[in-house]
């Protein structure tokens, strides 16, 4: 028998995609896309192209922390009750460990606490290769929505 899902709604890659990335925002605008959705984490890849590199030609510490951020806060906005709570990030920090200089990154997001009023995300940023890139912890308030 497998594990229920951490998640309160059903969710599809593509509902993300369509949904929660959308024009006019970061996530969009550097490149980030939902690519899997497991019973207990989410994956999103992310370019390493002129939008998401510094001056030396390797990935942007910020860009892995957009992405971090960015699949923490969809991941985290499955975890409530939609309807009554949103979330809002409260502390977000990064290892940055390898560089990279072309493909793809892709970042998973596993919950190490879902709590009532907060939740703490850990997230691996690997490279093509599955090489580690970045490890980062991000915490979420999750607060009741004013009527």
């Amino acid at each position: 028998m497998s594990e229920p899902s951490i998640f309160t709604v059903p969710v599809t890659v593509e509902d993300i995609n369509t949904t929660q990335i959308i024009d006019g925002q970061m996530a969009k605008h550097i490149g980030i896309e939902m690519t899997e959705i497991g019973q207990d984490y989410m994956v999103a890849k992310m370019p390493v192209d002129h939008r998401t590199i510094q001056r030396i030609g390797i990935m942007h510490g910020g860009a892995s922390l957009a992405l971090a951020e960015t699949i923490g806060s969809i991941a985290a906005s499955y975890c409530i009750d939609r309807e009554n709570f949103f979330i809002v990030g409260q502390e977000i920090n990064a290892n940055h460990i390898r560089s990279v200089r072309e493909g793809h990154v892709h970042a998973k997001a596993t919950p190490l606490h879902l709590g009532k009023r907060s939740q703490v995300w850990d997230i691996r940023i690997t490279n093509d290769e599955n090489k580690l890139v970045c490890v980062s912890r991000f915490t979420v308030a999750v607060l009741k929505k004013r009527i």
